[in-house]
């Protein structure tokens, strides 16, 4: 096969993974997925293992919040095929109670600590990490500071001037 272009990667998607892809879009200059986190693994696999698309590269990976969204809480992961100069995106949702992943650390040792970070910080899970513990915050800290739960501005504070930051001042700040 000459090289592989996106449609031919998303054909072989449709047609290996079927309704596990939920959707796909061109946002900037990627092409995302959205697919089922229960076939994320299997899904990064095939495309590992494949020897036409090559995808051999974990570029980056990282937790996801939308408060109002019906599936609030997900996962981001950037594969790079460096033989073929492409590069996708993959978005898996899930709800606050089932943020379990599978972990990717049998595939790419570098998601270990991607893995840790999205843990520490959002509280996702991810089943088969091997040492899945906080990795930037203590390991006490009973909160997962990237949530958007809570406000951004503490409207109770008067001793605040946010003129000078192109605010109007606290008592117009909307959070």
């Amino acid at each position: 096969m000459s090289k592989p272009t996106i449609e031919d990667i998303s054909n072989s998607l449709k047609e290996k993974f079927g309704e596990n892809v939920i959707s796909e879009s061109k946002e900037y200059d990627f092409t995302v997925y959205t697919i089922k986190k229960e076939s994320l693994f299997e899904i990064v696999k095939f495309l590992f293992e494949d020897s036409d698309f090559q995808f051999r590269y974990l570029t980056t990976m990282c937790g996801l919040h939308y408060p109002d969204a019906p599936l609030p809480f997900g996962m981001m992961y950037q594969l790079h095929s460096l033989t073929n100069n492409i590069r996708i995106r993959f978005k898996a949702f899930t709800t606050k109670d089932d943020l379990e992943y599978a972990s990717l650390t049998t595939i790419f040792s570098g998601a270990n600590w991607m893995e840790r970070e999205a843990y520490d910080f959002f509280g996702f899970r991810f089943k088969g990490h091997p040492n899945l513990k906080r990795i930037l915050n203590v390991e006490d800290m009973d909160y997962f500071p990237m949530r958007k739960e809570y406000k951004v501005e503490d409207e109770t504070r008067t001793d605040k001037d946010d003129t000078m930051f192109g605010r109007l001042g606290n008592s117009k700040v909307k959070v």
